[in-house]
């Protein structure tokens, strides 16, 4: 099923998702329930939860309606950490 799950990520999701400049990874399926995680803008969005449901979800159970639940994986980007370093390199600098 992971295969299948990767398949409409790659050919309905992702597509959506870089439209507003994010990204989507398939983490694992297990008991007809997926764990993806948020790439770029999505990472951190305060729409994340909307999306997670509103497209991710939706798209998935319609291709595959057994899926029962998509869970976000929330770990830190090492974009994301790379942006705060150089944000706080930048302030040391400047005192």
């Amino acid at each position: 099923m992971f295969e299948e799950v990767q398949k409409i990520i790659e050919i309905k999701i992702r597509p959506k998702l870089m439209n507003h400049y994010g990204d989507i990874e398939l983490i694992a399926v297990k008991d007809q329930v997926v764990e993806v995680k948020f790439l770029g803008a999505c990472s951190g969005c305060p729409s994340a939860k909307i999306t997670l449901e509103e497209i991710v979800l939706v798209d998935l159970k319609k291709e595959i309606p057994t899926i029962k639940e998509v869970h976000l994986v929330h770990e830190m980007s090492q974009e994301l950490i790379d942006m705060a370093k150089k944000i706080l390199n930048k302030e040391n600098k400047e005192r």
